[in-house]
């Protein structure tokens, strides 16, 4: 949290000044974008909720992806397409100004997909969209678990222009 928490607090400052908020779908950051966001006081002026999306049961039942979604973008996850469309989803069930997502494998090995351990795509939807793919390289699953939080935060500040 040593380097989460200094750029969630530039992100809330900058989300409590423009009256906008956000909504969290993230996977194999297991909570840590939402631990971060969260820890700022006053997070309920900006933060209005998220969910860890692990499983297809999770993907339907918290943000209501529907099998014919999944198919119209290869039924995969993990895939810049897939995070896109979970900070959209966020965003529209929750009725935020930004959603943000983040979709991976964290290791120590890759995923059911055929992505390596290492692998993340994050994306932020709302009056700007982005969306990213990083590869760390890594099976170091707790490393990979930071990596991923701190570049979809670092992500995030960017597009709203918290970090100047």
């Amino acid at each position: 949290m040593e380097k989460l928490l200094p750029l969630a607090e530039k992100i809330a400052a900058s989300l409590i000044a423009r009256k906008e908020t956000v909504a969290v779908a993230e996977s194999s950051t297991g909570g840590l974008i939402s631990a971060a966001l969260l820890a700022v006081p006053g997070a309920s002026a900006y933060y209005r909720g998220g969910g860890v999306i692990y499983t297809p049961r999770a993907r339907a039942a918290l943000v209501n992806i529907t099998k014919e979604e999944m198919e119209a973008i290869g039924n995969r996850g993990a895939t810049e397409p897939y995070a896109t469309l979970l900070a959209n989803r966020a965003r529209e069930l929750l009725n935020t100004t930004w959603g943000l997502s983040e979709t991976g494998a964290t290791g120590p090995s890759g995923n059911r997909y055929g992505d390596a351990a290492g692998h993340s795509c994050m994306a932020v939807a709302g009056p700007q969209m982005r969306v990213v793919t990083l590869e760390t390289g890594s099976g170091d699953r707790v490393a990979n678990m930071r990596a991923f939080a701190l570049h979809a935060l670092q992500l995030f500040a960017d597009t709203i222009g918290a970090v100047r």
